[in-house]
């Protein structure tokens, strides 16, 4: 089964609980929308469901409490809940699904798309590199919006991805939500995992991975959500990498390229951002990796750390953008 069977499955399930996550679902254009956080309230555990989908079901995805076992070895006695990402398949997890990798943008209306759709689209030049690209019968996709898709948008997803309207199924919250805020927290493992794939890292020796970014209070906008969600990955994410011949691949790289290697490292993602006119893409790529990144070779046992998590950056973001 593929990524977007799996992530349908997932997100099919999502539906049927609509009421108790407090998510309403819409119909445009015969595709689904479901709403988890742009008018509806949706929670935590819809953010979860999200998460989940958008891994294409090739990953788990839990929060856990404070001072978690699973943190003390990159930030002991944290003091905020955690969100914590597996996955044994993580390249396909991450980069074929999970990954932000492209923007929807037409007639007023803005989105940044991911999920397992974009393995059906398969527009992006990554794919060239990973393959993974999929012919599903069915389709499932996240958008990242303040509002939900028109119609003519939710129908072109569906030719794009090749399936009939009635078969693609879309999530939607905007960033200052509790379901928005607690997926984009859930991409500590793929922001490594891309950040490697910049590098020119062999992918292919990665066997799998984890990581853990803490859970950023829901904020009133979304430009401060934007702020704290990255932060909480920049500052606060920690990842550990299961890499065959890790030693040698990883000497190639140079710790000083892996983290901490722009020289935006250490502001607020809020203050960047909006320095970059509001625009992704007009950020230096080199600061978007999690604080710390952990290898490890499944062959030795030997394990490599870059980069430290930054405790107070991320206390002082989140106390200052919470609602």
């Amino acid at each position: 089964m593929g990524l977007n069977e799996r992530g349908y499955e997932i997100a099919e399930a999502m539906v049927r609980g609509a009421d108790s996550l407090a998510l309403v679902c819409h119909q445009r254009a015969g595709v689904r929308v479901l709403d988890c956080g742009v008018a509806a309230a949706g929670c935590h555990e819809a953010g979860l469901g999200m998460a989940r989908v958008a891994l294409g079901g090739a990953g788990s995805v839990s929060l856990l409490p404070a001072t978690a076992a699973a943190d003390e070895a990159a930030w002991p006695g944290c003091p905020l809940p955690t969100i914590q990402v597996t996955s044994d398949r993580a390249v396909a997890a991450c980069l074929a699904a999970q990954y932000a990798g492209w923007k929807v943008s037409a007639e007023g209306y803005f989105a940044m798309a991911s999920g397992p759709m974009r393995a059906a689209i398969g527009k992006e030049d990554l794919y060239d590199d990973i393959g993974l690209r999929e012919r599903p019968a069915v389709a499932v996709g996240l958008l990242e919006a303040s509002r939900l898709p028109p119609a003519d948008i939710c129908r072109d997803l569906a030719t794009a991805a090749g399936v009939p309207p009635e078969n693609l199924l879309l999530l939607v919250a905007r960033t200052a939500s509790p379901a928005g805020t607690l997926q984009v927290a859930a991409r500590s493992l793929e922001t490594a995992i891309h950040k490697l794939h910049d590098l020119g890292f062999d992918l292919g020796r990665i066997r799998g991975g984890s990581g853990t970014a803490p859970l950023p209070p829901v904020a009133a906008d979304d430009l401060t959500a934007i702020g704290l969600t990255n932060d909480a990955i920049l500052y606060g994410g920690s990842v550990v990498l299961e890499v065959e011949g890790a030693a040698a691949a990883v000497a190639e790289l140079g710790p000083t390229s892996v983290s901490r290697a722009s020289p935006a490292f250490g502001q607020p993602f809020k203050t960047v951002f909006e320095a970059a006119g509001r625009d992704f893409y007009a950020i230096d790529p080199a600061l978007f990796a999690p604080a710390r990144i952990e290898f490890v070779d499944v062959a030795t046992g030997r394990r490599q750390v870059f980069g430290g998590v930054e405790p107070e950056i991320v206390v002082a973001s989140f106390a200052a953008g919470g609602r």
